[in-house]
Parts: structure tokens; C-alpha cells; sequence
């Protein structure tokens, strides 16, 4: 084992970045995890560094003197799949260079990348910029450079693009796959990855990325068939999903801000992810068979599309009840409400006004727009309603057509939303 060293860890709250995090501490190493929230983080034992990468005081080196003073180094896992151009620019290119600029001389500078970066996207040109970032603040022997492209990342839990991997190799009856399933992988497990980018923390391999993958290539009808034995599942027949159709749910993707359903993440899967000759690490076949499946791992694959879906019935439950409150002809539900003994009037306008809420609360949903606040909106009107027309017409709770008996179903389902609404 190498000596100890003080490792700063760049996007430590992140798939690969817990990765690393783990194996640094499980090799004897001090690292400091710098992430925007770090309370999960702490939980776990690690010492953290809350920092918003977005934000400007990050982007001058003066901001991270007095952390960078006895680091050894950095590992750079930050990274931004979609997102504006502003906090693209931020994570990939500002505060990284601040922070490159504030280690000590001779430093490690560690740059976790990604395959494919020569297409036209975002991400890719926000991640060329990164690696131009890094390479510049390694010039003239400043600092040791590594940087590792990588290709497609898994491992025995998932995130972004492996949870729909896996969520749709367990698809009920069929498999369905992009197109006719042709596009090749050779992923890696994150703690493999964790464990060479540990290693390359003691290189200095140069401005010339290495590409890193696993040591054997499947297609994506192979990989999603080996994905949905590894969970147990019997094999199933693959469903291919046209192109047309998947960038039309990227587009919806886009527009729900629902993180790996994206145009973004298409494109990049079109462009390919295939990490070419590189110093292999174990390969898909070797790390899916070496650990057992849980029940979890099942849970997880079956709910991951759900969450979608279920958002996407809540916008429609809260649009609908919303236009039906402003536009609803008065007489559909004043004699239901006669008993409450409030004037007609009284009764208009506050149908009125919770239509108008309700359709807040239909965008905010569909934009995924502060999730908890918005969680915490829809529970308190669902249960507002719920007491208060208890309390002024009781007699709804014997309504034929589930009037208020119905606001029930509606709350278990909104717990249901939130508790999966966590994804790392």
C-alpha cells in the first residue's frame, strides 16, 4: 500500500465519486469529500467540504488555499450530464481551475472523463473543456496529470444511465432496447474504476487521456439480456424501441428534467461510449457474477420507471382538478356542498382560486421544480382538503363515487413518489 496521503475528492457525493470516496478511506488514505450536500457524506464517516460549485466564491483559488495547503492532490469526479451552460461552465471548467490553482506545487491531479467526448453535445464540449483545464494547470510540471476516459460505468447499485439499463432488463415479458441493440459497451464496475484512479493518483501519464473500459465488449441486447439474469429474471425477447420514438421521450425528458431521460444522453449513446484499447479492467461478464442479487437490486429495476410515471399522474391529476375548478359550471357542484351553509358565492370563488393552485402545483410537478417543496404543497392540500371538507360535509365520505375516500389512495401515493424520488 502506497504511503497515506491527503486526497481531495471533487464531486465525492456522485456515483463514482462514493466509489472513490470508499476506496480511498478503505486504503488508508485521508480524503476530504468537497460536494454541494454533504450531510449523506458525514453520515457515512467522511470528512466533508460543502461546496456549490455553481457559486462564484468558488471560482478563485483564494477560496480554497487553506484546504488545498495540505493536500497531496485532487480527484476530479464532477460532472454534469445536462444542466445550463453557466453551471456547465462552473463545474467543468471554473471551480476546477480555482482549485487546481490553489495545490500545492507538485501535486496529483487526477481527471475522471468520459468516452465519446468528440460529439456534438453540451456535455461533450463541456467535457473537452475540462480536460483543457487540467492539461493547462499541469504545464510546465506544476502538477502530475492523469485523466481516465471512461466508458460506460456500473455497478451493484445504479444511477442515471445504468438504473434504466437495469430498470429495463426488467421489463415484464420483453426486453426493450434502443434501436435493434447493436450500439457496443465495455463497461466497467465503479470500484474498479475507483481503484485505477487511485492508482493514477501516483502517475504522471500527460496530457493524453487513457481510455478505460472493461476487458470484454457486448452489444446493448447482450448487455441488458446479462443485466436481467443477473437479477434472476428468466430471459425474455427484445423489444426494439425506434430511434424516432426515444428521442421523442428524451424531448419529454428535457422537458420533465428527468435526469437520464434526455436528448443529452441519447446523443451520446448514438455518438457511442465505447472505450478503445486501454490497460483493461475486469469486463462486464466477470463483475455481474460476483456478487449475488437481493431483492433490492429488483425492487430498485421494477420501481426505476415508475418514478416517471408517477409524476407524470400526479401532473395530470393536478392540471384536471385545476381546470375543472376554473372552468366547472357552478351547478356540477354547489348542491353537493349545500350543507356546508357558506353562500354560493364564497363557494365559486374557492373553487377558483385552488384551480389556480393546482395548476401551479401541475407545472412544478411536470419541471420537477424544488421536489420537496412541491411534495410538501401537494400533502398539505390533499390533507387540507381532506379535514376541511370532513368538517363541512361530512356526508362526502358516503359519496357513491369516492368523493373523499379517494384523497387516500392519493396521499400513499404521493409518499410513494417522495420516498422514491432519493436516487443516491
Amino acid at each position: 500500500m502506497s504511503e497515506p496521503r491527503h486526497i481531495l475528492l471533487l464531486g465525492a457525493d456522485g456515483f463514482i465519486g462514493r466509489h472513490v470516496a470508499f476506496a480511498a478511506r478503505a486504503a488508508g488514505h485521508r480524503v476530504t469529500c468537497i460536494a454541494r450536500r454533504t450531510s449523506a457524506l458525514k453520515a457515512l464517516g467522511f470528512d466533508t467540504f460543502q461546496a456549490d460549485l455553481t457559486a462564484e466564491k468558488w471560482h478563485s483559488a483564494s477560496s480554497w488555499r487553506d484546504l488545498a495547503r495540505t493536500a497531496h492532490g485532487v480527484i476530479n469526479c464532477a460532472g454534469l450530464l445536462t444542466g445550463t451552460p453557466r453551471a456547465k461552465a462552473a463545474v467543468h471548467e471554473h471551480a476546477p481551475a480555482a482549485l487546481y490553482d490553489a495545490l500545492p506545487h507538485g501535486s496529483f491531479l487526477t481527471l475522471l472523463s468520459a468516452t465519446g467526448i468528440d460529439a456534438d453535445t453540451p456535455f461533450a464540449e463541456a467535457r473537452r473543456t475540462g480536460e483543457l483545464v487540467a492539461k493547462l494547470a499541469s504545464e510546465n510540471g506544476r502538477h502530475r496529470l492523469t485523466i481516465l476516459r471512461a466508458g460506460l460505468v456500473l455497478s451493484d447499485g445504479a444511477y442515471g444511465g445504468s438504473a434504466v439499463l437495469r430498470a429495463l432488463a426488467a421489463f415484464p415479458l420483453f426486453m426493450p432496447v434502443l434501436g435493434r441493440g447493436k450500439h457496443r459497451f465495455n463497461p466497467c464496475h465503479a470500484e474498479d474504476l475507483a481503484t485505477r484512479l487511485l492508482a493514477a493518483t501516483e502517475e504522471d501519464n500527460g496530457p493524453q487521456p487513457l481510455p478505460t473500459g472493461g476487458d470484454d465488449t457486448l452489444t446493448l441486447k447482450e448487455l441488458t439480456a446479462a443485466t436481467r439474469a443477473r437479477l434472476g429474471l428468466k430471459p425474455a425477447p427484445a423489444l426494439p424501441v425506434p430511434m424516432g420514438l426515444a428521442r421523442l421521450i428524451g424531448r419529454l425528458g428535457d422537458a420533465m428534467r428527468a435526469g437520464p431521460f434526455s436528448t443529452t444522453a441519447l446523443k451520446q449513446l448514438e455518438h457511442g461510449v465505447l472505450a478503445q484499447s486501454s490497460p483493461a479492467l475486469p469486463g462486464a461478464r466477470s463483475f455481474l457474477a460476483r456478487r449475488p442479487p437481493s431483492p433490492a437490486d429488483l425492487w430498485h429495476a421494477r420501481l426505476y420507471l415508475l418514478r416517471p410515471l408517477l409524476r407524470l399522474t400526479l401532473c395530470l391529476l393536478w392540471a384536471a382538478s385545476g381546470l375543472l375548478g376554473l372552468f366547472a359550471a357552478p351547478a356540477s357542484y354547489l348542491p353537493d356542498l349545500a350543507a356546508t351553509g357558506l353562500p354560493d358565492q364564497t363557494l365559486i370563488t374557492a373553487a377558483r382560486a385552488f384551480g389556480l393552485l393546482d395548476l401551479a402545483l401541475a407545472a412544478a410537478l411536470f419541471r420537477n421544480w424544488r421536489p420537496g417543496l412541491t411534495f410538501a404543497a401537494q400533502f398539505a392540500l390533499v390533507t387540507g382538503y381532506t379535514i376541511g371538507l370532513t368538517a363541512l360535509a361530512p356526508h362526502l365520505w358516503l359519496d357513491p363515487y369516492g368523493a373523499l375516500l379517494k384523497n387516500l389512495p392519493i396521499l400513499a401515493l404521493l409518499l410513494t413518489t417522495r420516498a422514491l424520488d432519493t436516487e443516491r
